[in-house]
């Protein structure tokens, strides 16, 4: 007799890319080794990423692109907690300086990837008058007032807006309110701010706001990098390029002089890359400086490139704002354990808040940062990731 044989047809499944912020499934076991899923070319997702003191429950989103570039960021603070990218090898290693869970960022520290607001930066002596009127703010840094006050956008939950993806980038968006007198300022801002990771290895930071009465603003965001990984060493070798010719000198306080100075002939020049460290120890205290880009801010215009040779990852960054604050992680001491259990000593990171001047409001001769009722503010940031 004749045996008889079955022929079973195993259907593929086929991935439907759908747009839009999805929750994370489990991974569905492979059915047939031999069939390869379709590439979905960006993707958004989000899961639970705890809940604060007083029980507000916080989100943590997770954008991907095709070449594996993946950040992470959370509404509270409106975060950047991590960024995956790949070096010349194609190895992905996160490069931004932070902490595994909420409560990391909840407790006090100096401010790791966070949104600053109202005003990035410093406020001497803590206050400003504006239309005749003197306000004053919280002195949180010394005399002085520094990244909104004790309690800025930083430490605020942020409303999920949309969070969504198509064939060329992939997108969160989240909003807030400051209300009229948080933290001294006057007016209600209605804010928001959007990261955006797109198919070309660029991480888009864009903000809009407006207000029902005169008030200041400036707003950036506080990642520390380290191109080489977070927590693997020091950032002094990485090679810094600034389209700068001039900076801002500061006071004891770090408060601007008023001064804008040419950086030629001394060790504020990085017109030409230079290691980070090849000058650092002629800054007393280290870098931690606002410089005047080249391009004066309004239009979209080359800040700063920067190079890692043990990896090969460069990250260029372009922006609307006038100036930018090179950091040195000059007060990291080695007290903060952040992501992986690594330990954060002095100079770990760096940043470059792209921004208006620190102390604006209380420097006539620096670029306005006042926002009138009516008016849009707009501020975009792109940071594209390279290798060579």
């Amino acid at each position: 007799m004749k045996k008889r044989f079955c022929l079973i047809y195993v259907l593929a499944l086929t991935v439907v890319y759908m747009p839009g912020c999805k929750k994370r499934a489990p991974k569905e076991p492979e059915i047939t080794p031999e069939v390869k899923k379709e590439a979905i070319p960006m993707s958004a997702n989000e899961e639970p990423f705890g809940q604060t003191p007083d029980g507000r429950q916080v989100v943590l989103y997770t954008l991907t692109n095709p070449s594996g570039l993946t950040a992470r960021i959370t509404n509270y603070g409106a975060i950047l907690v991590s960024l995956e990218v790949p070096d010349r090898t194609g190895r992905l290693d996160d490069i931004t300086l932070g902490f595994d869970s909420l409560d990391g960022y909840i407790k006090v520290h100096p401010y790791f990837g966070a949104t600053v607001g109202r005003y990035a930066n410093r406020i001497g002596k803590a206050q400003f008058t504006l239309d005749g009127v003197l306000y004053k703010l919280a002195a949180n840094n010394d005399e002085n007032h520094l990244h909104g006050g004790t309690k800025g956008f930083d430490k605020a939950v942020w409303k999920p807006v949309e969070c969504q993806a198509d064939s060329q980038k992939t997108w969160v968006k989240m909003s807030y309110i400051s209300e009229d007198d948080e933290e001294g300022y006057p007016g209600n801002i209605a804010c928001t701010v959007t990261y955006t990771l797109t198919k070309d290895n660029e991480l888009k930071i864009s903000y809009e706001a407006e207000t029902d009465k005169t008030t200041i603003l400036n707003l950036t965001n506080h990642s520390y990098f380290n191109l080489a990984g977070q927590g693997t060493g020091d950032i002094l070798d990485h090679e810094l390029m600034l389209n700068a010719d001039k900076y801002t000198p500061v006071d004891e306080g770090l408060i601007p002089t008023g001064e804008i100075r040419n950086v030629t002939g001394s060790p504020m020049d990085f017109t030409s890359s230079m290691s980070i460290g090849s000058r650092i120890k002629q800054v007393e205290g280290g870098y931690d400086h606002n410089y005047v880009l080249n391009s004066g801010g309004g239009a979209l215009a080359l800040c700063a490139e920067v190079y890692e040779p043990s990896s090969g990852r460069v990250m260029t960054i372009h922006t609307t704002e006038p100036g930018v604050q090179l950091y040195t992680g000059n007060f990291l001491d080695g007290t903060l354990t952040g992501k992986s259990g690594r330990v954060y000593n002095k100079h770990y990171g760096f940043c470059l808040e792209t921004q208006h001047f620190p102390d604006s409001p209380n420097k006539p001769d620096f670029p306005t940062v006042v926002l009138l009722p009516g008016q849009k503010f707009t501020s975009e940031t792109v940071h594209k990731f390279s290798t060579r």
